[in-house]
């Protein structure tokens, strides 16, 4: 049995005769923050759709908590226990804050997610309840994002560009919120740009180029080499 609770084993994926992903694979343990960092166009969000089973994998195993999970639909990958925090968050613009938090909430048994404790967690959403998705600004829509994927009470928590487009005090907000959850127990991937926050708040780092992890450690590793920072990342 497994100790991870998700790992991507050589996995390879196309869309049509284009391939992206080459091999690729990675691993993330319980309660533990793992990151996908790369440039632009490397192969992250088709990682995590590989994963949802959103573009499904041509080759290679994905194994969340310890079964199989290549091959399937995205609603059983959902259903599982993963929740996606998509990329351009995709909230119900004609649904209120309300009503986006509960459109996918999925009851998991005692201590799990409710509105009270998204509230919590984001208290602006409460302030907000009654507005519509396409009334709120880009801050308040992530952590919509967010909230809506923590209803699903998941496992394991992935975000696709968690901070992009916000500001500075919105960002800091969202990594407060994430060290948070990682605190808790939960298990996240996170991809973004930010390498300082993400040393400071994830344990381990995966660096993607060209489809292919060519780098990964631990914060600390990461944090002391700004030439594979420069490398892969271009900071």
């Amino acid at each position: 049995m497994s100790d991870s609770v998700l790992e991507v084993e050589g996995v390879e994926t196309c869309y049509g005769l284009s391939q992206v992903l080459f091999g690729l694979s990675l691993s993330i343990k319980p309660g533990e923050m793992v990151t996908l960092m790369g440039r632009n166009g490397m192969g992250k969000t088709t990682t995590v759709r590989s994963i949802m089973g959103l573009t499904p994998a041509r080759a290679g195993s994905i194994r969340f908590l310890g079964a199989e999970i290549r091959g399937l639909p995205p609603y059983k990958v959902a259903q599982l226990g993963i929740g996606l925090v998509p990329e351009g968050r995709q909230i119900f613009p004609n649904l209120s804050v309300r009503e986006n938090l509960l459109a996918t909430a999925v009851a998991r048994g005692a201590g799990g997610w409710t509105l009270a404790r998204v509230h919590d967690l984001f208290p602006r959403l409460n302030e907000r309840a009654d507005s519509m998705g396409n009334q709120l600004s880009g801050g308040e829509q992530q952590m919509l994002a967010v909230g809506r994927a923590l209803m699903t009470n998941p496992r394991l928590l992935i975000l696709d560009e968690a901070t992009e487009g916000l500001a500075p005090l919105i960002r800091a907000e969202i990594w407060r919120c994430l060290a948070r959850l990682k605190d808790s127990g939960l298990a996240i991937l996170v991809i973004d740009k930010n390498v300082g926050a993400l040393t400071r708040v994830a344990d381990r780092h995966f660096l993607i180029e060209r489809g292919r992890v060519v780098w990964s450690g631990a914060s600390a590793e990461l944090a002391a080499a700004p030439d594979v920072q420069h490398r892969y990342l271009g900071v």
